[in-house]
């Protein structure tokens, strides 16, 4: 109907408001700065009054948007409310990217753990908590959020993934600088995420490579083997990446890099089940040493940046 008010605009105008700048509010989001701009602008011709004065170096309020302001969020607050009282009979979903990463090991702890509560795993469904169908998800989070909250799980090493007959296939570890040459290729494999594929372009940016250069995302055990046989070249792994036919995993050193894992999930989700799931995180990190920076490992930014 013409006279209704959709929540996830009233939440875009909300976020607007509060951050009082464009960039700012998308970044919270999570979204594209141009859609958030087209999302405000479809909630003002649906109430039919400007919500916000909009200049070159500045964002305000109309008054519109001032009266409005205070409502949205309590719309918004009772929406939530309702959400999570409903999600208090509702299993947990949690995003673990692939089958048998650091994250399905955190699942399948908790889920030994705490046998009375029920978890639903997703595969590479991103977004938990940003609109996606995931409660949980497990990536690196470089850039934080007010509205997320999160909890380091795992400092997990790079390995590569080398065809059988490649040069370096008679390796027992692989130095980093003789990946040079070699077309390493970052982005094959049910591990790569957004967080992944950034990590790994400060990691090759030394080399001159640009991963998205001729290297398409390819997923799924049997693809991955098709990818290395027909490339002929090496692939960046996690340590705990599943055995490949036709190749065989190596650990990187000098530098060891690693790709920090982290859970994030909405700050105002109150699912009884999370703070299993955050238990049982906290629990394999502290028996594994998860957490621990070896001395001349390679983190990316801005975790090198806060001392991790």
């Amino acid at each position: 109907m013409a006279d209704e008010l959709e929540l996830r605009l009233l939440r875009h105008f909300v976020t607007v408001a509060e951050e009082l700048h464009f960039r700012r509010a998308a970044e919270r989001l999570f979204i594209a700065q141009q859609a958030l701009s087209r999302d405000i602008r479809r909630l003002e011709d649906r109430i039919g009054t400007p919500l916000l004065i909009r200049s070159t170096r500045s964002v305000d309020l109309t008054d519109a948007g001032r009266r409005l302001l205070p409502r949205a969020k309590e719309l918004l607050a009772l929406h939530d409310l309702a959400l999570r009282e409903l999600r208090d009979h509702e299993p947990l979903v949690v995003d673990v990217v692939d089958a048998e990463l650091t994250p399905a090991l955190v699942l399948e702890a908790v889920r030994s753990q705490a046998p009375g509560s029920e978890f639903i795993a997703r595969f590479g469904q991103r977004g938990g908590g940003r609109g996606g169908s995931a409660d949980v998800v497990f990536d690196r989070v470089s850039r934080p959020s007010p509205e997320m909250s999160t909890q380091l799980v795992r400092f997990e090493p790079l390995a590569v993934l080398v065809p059988d007959g490649h040069p370096l296939a008679s390796r027992d570890i692989v130095p980093f600088e003789d990946l040079r040459g070699t077309r390493v290729c970052s982005r094959a494999g049910g591990h790569v995420t957004e967080g992944w594929i950034d990590a790994t372009a400060q990691l090759l940016a030394p080399f001159g490579i640009d991963p998205a250069i001729g290297h398409p995302v390819v997923a799924g055990g049997e693809e991955l083997a098709q990818h290395l046989r027909l490339r002929s070249a090496p692939v960046l792994a996690l340590a705990s990446q599943r055995p490949v036919d036709g190749a065989v995993l190596l650990p990187v050193v000098d530098p060891v890099p690693l790709f920090p894992w982290a859970m994030s999930w909405r700050s105002d989700l109150d699912h009884p089940a999370l703070a299993e799931l955050r238990a049982a995180a906290a629990s394999l990190s502290a028996a594994n040493g998860w957490l621990e920076v070896p001395d001349g490992a390679w983190l990316p930014s801005p975790e090198s940046r806060s001392g991790r």
